[in-house]
């Protein structure tokens, strides 16, 4: 077990991120009456907290109270609002903005704007959103680790890949993510069996999260490489600021 880390990553859920840790050590920590696993190599700290910002929220308090990192990635799955962003696209945005409360951060970095919703976005709310915010990307966690790497002092950036097209209509997912912020599979499969016509959907679905779990996959690894290039990575990128 490491007892600090330079980079920790916090993302919602194995699935999204098991190709850039397949190989790393993991252990199992609590941090204010929860249980974290963590997935460690030297200087590096991941850990999944479950969908939405209060789920990110609490993993990233406790990735950053446990392991004391210079930096907090907030990485995984986004939706595209930009029609020219296909899936498999990897982002860095420069803007994390919270649609909630309109908080925006900018993390020194990168370019384009992500946008945090707390749910999954329908076709209409992606258009909606774009026009709104000027956005390329939306998803539920950002916003939320941004603000507790504020909170702490801890340099902030987002690492994103596309998992669902501006035009994809996805099936109905936010009804079966629990208030941990864990998705029930269970539950989810037995809805869309009894529902063929949605499961074309689900195919594609499926399909598209692999690819996008590839393409995270080879950003994060691309992210790290820059960042150890530095000698201190973490002087190396501003700290977000909310304004």
């Amino acid at each position: 077990m490491i007892a600090s880390a330079k980079i920790a990553v916090v993302a919602a859920l194995e699935r999204e991120v098991s190709p850039f840790v397949k190989d790393w050590p993991q252990t199992v920590r609590d941090y204010d009456g929860r249980s974290f696993r963590f997935y460690e190599k030297p200087g590096n700290v991941l850990v999944c907290g479950g969908v939405g910002a209060e789920a990110a929220r609490r993993a990233a308090e406790a990735v950053i109270n446990l392991y004391h990192p210079a930096l907090v990635i907030s990485a995984g799955f986004a939706g595209a609002l930009d029609p020219a962003l296909p899936v498999g696209h990897a982002l860095v945005p420069r803007h994390v903005i919270d649609v909630g409360d309109g908080s925006r951060v900018d993390a020194g970095m990168g370019e384009g704007v992500l946008i945090t919703f707390d749910s999954v976005a329908d076709v209409e709310q992606k258009a909606r959103f774009a026009k709104a915010f000027g956005a390329h990307a939306i998803d539920m966690e950002a916003a939320a680790v941004a603000r507790s790497a504020q909170a702490h002092g801890v340099k902030f950036m987002a690492c994103k890949v596309i998992s669902d097209a501006s035009e994809s209509a996805l099936p109905p997912l936010t009804r079966f993510i629990g208030k941990d912020g864990r998705f029930d599979t269970l539950r989810f499969v037995l809805h869309i069996a009894v529902r063929p016509w949605r499961w074309a959907a689900v195919r594609r679905l499926a399909r598209d999260t692999m690819k996008a779990a590839r393409a995270l996959g080879l950003s994060l690894e691309e992210q790290s490489r820059m960042l150890e290039r530095e000698e201190n990575p973490a002087d190396a990128i501003p700290l977000g600021v909310i304004k």
